[in-house]
């Protein structure tokens, strides 16, 4: 998936299969001038999702081989999976939308026999979920670990956490390949630059079917990654109150702790905030059976203004999903380096402050009960 940027002078686009244009020449001319300018923000994006994804598998791939990194090769499985995926998304859609935004965004120009419009709906579909699905995979891994660190440790190996990803792979590849057998369909989306599920024919039962699901699903995966990082949350906070000696095999436990927990804490945000809207919208359109594929061909004075601001919500909405791939990189690469590390300096300084003053206090207070006794 990839960053999408609307022209508010060409609301016009092309079908696949008919691709009939609409709109005057005036308009023609409206997303030439505009066309040439936002090109550069999905390629923008694209650029920084590829060296970000790139960088953290680099970062993962380190972590993975270190001795002392055994008891997380689970989560690091998972967090590379994660950019792997993101990368790939990134290398198989941006090109599509970069070259239509070259084309003036006639993409009967870019793909005449419509089947890339197809191609671009399972992309998108399929990198869309599998994010989603492998964040819970890792909120309930670390639950796991947390929670019932025994039977973790003695049943929790590298080669389930392999099929697990494997298999969510598969799952969602199969489910993105439903289209192709009857249940769904791709189409072209306004401004005309992107293909993604229909919603809005309400005469097929099968369409309405897979947008649901694929909304619900989206919708499930995130309650899941929220509620184990909460029972995670609640883990960690329990077994540090117990915590009593400041041994160094326990000052390295709190470490990692603390790490694991801003990382799963900074991919739910991310993931919460990116998909939540677009799922919602999805849900919403599919209930009350309209579509925004009728943004293609809006022109009336009377319902322009209403229609414009539920299409740009609908493109904001698809706009924080595109994110995605390019924030969860960055929020295991920073969080974890530079964030861990303020945080543990700003806590090391309250903590030595705290010290600091309860030892003066006790000192203070020996030296007033010696002048008492004295």
């Amino acid at each position: 998936m990839s960053g999408r940027r609307q022209c508010q002078g060409g609301h016009n686009g092309s079908e696949p299969g008919a691709m009939r244009q609409r709109g005057n020449g005036t308009g023609r001319a409206a997303e030439e001038g505009c066309s040439g300018v936002s090109v550069a923000f999905p390629l923008t994006m694209m650029v920084t999702g590829i060296v970000g994804n790139a960088l953290a598998m680099l970062l993962v791939s380190r972590s993975y081989r270190a001795k002392e990194s055994r008891r997380k090769r689970s989560f690091l499985l998972c967090i590379g999976s994660l950019a792997l995926t993101d990368l790939l998304g990134q290398l198989l859609t941006s090109p599509i939308v970069i070259s239509v935004y070259l084309s003036n965004r006639a993409w009967h120009a870019v793909d005449p026999s419509g089947h890339l419009c197809a191609f671009f709906g399972f992309s998108m579909t399929v990198f869309g979920l599998c994010p989603l699905f492998i964040a819970s995979a890792m909120a309930v891994e670390r639950t796991l670990a947390i929670r019932a660190p025994h039977w973790y440790a003695s049943h929790m190996k590298t080669r389930v956490t392999k099929a697990v990803l494997l298999g969510i792979w598969l799952a969602v590849v199969a489910f993105a390949l439903l289209p192709i057998a009857g249940l769904g369909q791709y189409t072209l989306q306004w401004p005309g630059t992107w293909c993604f599920i229909s919603t809005g024919d309400s005469q097929l039962t099968g369409s309405l079917f897979f947008a649901s699901t694929f909304a619900v699903l989206g919708l499930l995966s995130l309650v899941v990654t929220v509620v184990c990082n909460l029972a995670t949350i609640e883990a960690l906070v329990s077994r540090c109150r117990t915590k009593v000696t400041a041994a160094r095999s326990s000052k390295q436990w709190g470490r990692i702790a603390m790490e694991t927990l801003i990382q799963l804490l900074g991919i739910m945000c991310v993931l919460s905030a990116c998909w939540s809207p677009l799922l919602i919208t999805m849900l919403k359109m599919i209930f009350s059976h309209t579509s925004f594929e009728h943004c293609k061909g809006f022109s009336s004075e009377a319902q322009s203004s209403e229609l414009h601001k539920e299409c740009n919500f609908f493109l904001t909405a698809v706009r924080l999903a595109s994110l995605n791939q390019i924030l969860d990189p960055w929020v295991y690469l920073l969080l974890r380096k530079i964030l861990l590390q303020k945080f543990c300096q700003a806590a090391n300084a309250v903590s030595k402050c705290s010290n600091n003053e309860f030892k003066e206090r006790s000192i203070t207070l020996t030296e007033e009960i010696r002048r008492t006794a004295a």
